[in-house]
């Protein structure tokens, strides 16, 4: 059954109906071409789910009874964070969708000492508008309770700043040797803060295409983020966010889970 979002404002509980605007109206009755009788899922982007029948629809709005609300809990107690080094726009479109397929709860664009890319101002809003349909879409397929949040642009520092709001922070690095990311994850600090809290904000810094630099990794020590490697190879920026995403949400989180 296909998934949609819609903002709570959009439902009237009192008489079990809600209704769908926007894109999606053009989606469901041209592309997908449901009408009236046929069911659908909808999500409030807030964990609640309603298995609705569409009524009515015309160009603009299409209005749905709601049939059954799903009592699913499909987010981990554990939100990742994801601050990503500014990469080039088609590595940063696989990013955002696949982080949303594994679990993200934020994406936080940073700009370091390497990134190459220059959002101009001017086609900032642009990018921002298809960079956050992307998570649309993706949070659709793979039938997430919440749309992942799209932040930035932060400098280094602001990104520091804001890591330390978290309750745990790692940072994969090419050159750390000391600490690997699995046995920063296992630490008893880091269990027990898992183990006590409702919801733990896990942050986890991505440098860009050219990595973190020297200075910037020293910075990222001196603010108390671990500084972990992931194993003896290198990945690419956006193969090490989804990597990262996946280890840490399979050690602290949902993914493997029942």
């Amino acid at each position: 059954m296909d998934r949609f979002f819609v903002e709570p404002s959009q439902i009237d509980l009192n008489n079990r109906s809600l209704y769908i605007g926007g894109d999606d109206v053009k989606h469901i009755s041209k592309v997908l071409r449901y009408g009236q009788g046929d069911k659908i899922e909808v999500c409030d982007s807030n964990n609640k789910e309603y298995i609705c029948q569409i009524e009515s629809m015309d160009k603009v709005r299409i209005d749905l009874s709601i049939l059954e609300e799903v009592d699913v809990n499909r987010e981990s107690k554990v939100r990742v964070k994801l601050y990503q080094g500014l990469p080039k726009s088609s590595k940063m479109e696989i990013i955002l969708q696949k982080l949303t397929e594994a679990g993200v709860a934020e994406i936080i664009l940073v700009n370091t000492k390497r990134s190459v890319v220059n959002i101009k101002e001017a086609k900032a809003d642009k990018k921002f508008d298809r960079w956050e349909r992307i998570i649309y879409e993706a949070a659709k397929q793979s039938k997430r309770g919440i749309l992942p949040k799209l932040r930035g642009l932060m400098s280094f520092k602001e990104a520091l700043e804001d890591m330390a709001k978290n309750d745990i922070n790692i940072c994969p690095y090419e050159a750390e040797k000391s600490l690997g990311i699995k046995e920063a994850l296992q630490d008893n600090q880091v269990k027990n803060i898992v183990r006590d809290k409702d919801v733990v904000n896990l942050g986890i810094f991505i440098g860009p295409e050219g990595g973190f630099s020297e200075e910037e990794n020293a910075e990222v020590k001196e603010a108390g983020i671990a500084s972990v490697t992931m194993g003896p190879r290198i990945f690419r920026t956006e193969t090490a966010s989804i990597v990262a995403t996946a280890i840490t949400l399979y050690e602290l989180g949902d993914i493997g889970g029942i």
